[in-house]
């Protein structure tokens, strides 16, 4: 067996901040000393190695000496730990409302997936006609420079993004609209009702939209192009957002560690 040394692009400072949240969970559960196989540290290396490099679950059991179903139960654990450290909406909206924030960016996005479990379901319901693939929809608020403050659990690919919003947003948006910060998003979310504010789109018979709408359209599109550099941020920094290879279901985990992390990331 050939052996080499590699290196992973993360601070020690966000992986020691991990593991401070791994020890408190252990702590917590009332774990005893000297119980586990791997230490809090080594298994935040173990996420970390996950997320940003998408390392097979098989490569993470050879390197730390662990049997495959160790090595995801330990990784469903640190995912469960990370994703509750994630910001609920109703909070992130009181904070921008509170700072006086101009607007917010909704959007969503499809996190490809190459496994599929839906029992009971006749329908291949993670199955995105838009995208022509396999994936689920995750609805993303950011602030008007794009940094991301909350992701949504997951829902199936088929879902439209105004449905989705409708679950799992608009109910905390709407309030944020009365007080003054409404939220800026595409097409899609046309019809989501007020407070949230969209391009108006053109008539059909082939008619032409006015100078002051046409200028309305270009500043909604220009401003909210900040949330899509947030989502490619977020797929980009933590690669294990580009495809998922757990169970579907597991996105919702995936997507909320990958916006604590990132997160973390901006305070170390």
């Amino acid at each position: 067996m050939l052996s080499y040394r590699a290196s992973l692009d993360v601070s020690r400072d966000l992986a020691q901040a991990v593991a401070r949240l791994l020890s408190a969970h252990r702590i917590r559960i009332g774990t005893r000393r000297g119980r586990r196989v791997l230490g809090c540290f080594a298994q935040a290396v173990l996420l970390l190695r996950f997320m940003r490099q998408r390392a097979a679950v098989a490569d993470l059991a050879r390197d730390n000496a662990v049997s495959l179903k160790t090595a995801y139960r330990y990784l469903h654990e640190a995912l469960d730990v990370l994703a509750d450290q994630a910001p609920e909406l109703p909070e992130v909206v009181a904070e921008a409302v509170n700072k006086g924030t101009d607007h917010l960016l909704l959007d969503g996005t499809l996190i490809d997936t190459d496994r599929v479990h839906d029992p009971g379901s006749r329908r291949d319901r993670w199955y995105s006609g838009k995208h022509r693939q396999h994936g689920g929809l995750v609805q993303v608020v950011t602030d008007p420079d794009g940094r991301p403050l909350w992701v949504s659990p997951v829902e199936p690919g088929c879902t439209h993004d105004l449905t989705a919003a409708r679950v799992h947003a608009l109910p905390a948006l709407y309030p944020a609209a009365r007080d003054g910060v409404p939220t800026l998003a595409d097409k899609a979310y046309t019809g989501a009702g007020v407070g949230i504010r969209v391009p108006v789109r053109r008539p059909r018979g082939g008619q032409v939209l006015d100078r002051t709408t046409r200028g309305w359209n270009s500043y909604v599109n220009s401003a909210r192009a900040f949330v899509e550099h947030g989502i490619a941020h977020l797929k980009t920094r933590w690669r294990a957002l580009r495809r998922v290879s757990l169970c579907p279901r597991r996105i919702s985990a995936i997507a909320a560690t990958a916006l604590v992390l990132s997160q973390m990331e901006n305070r170390y």
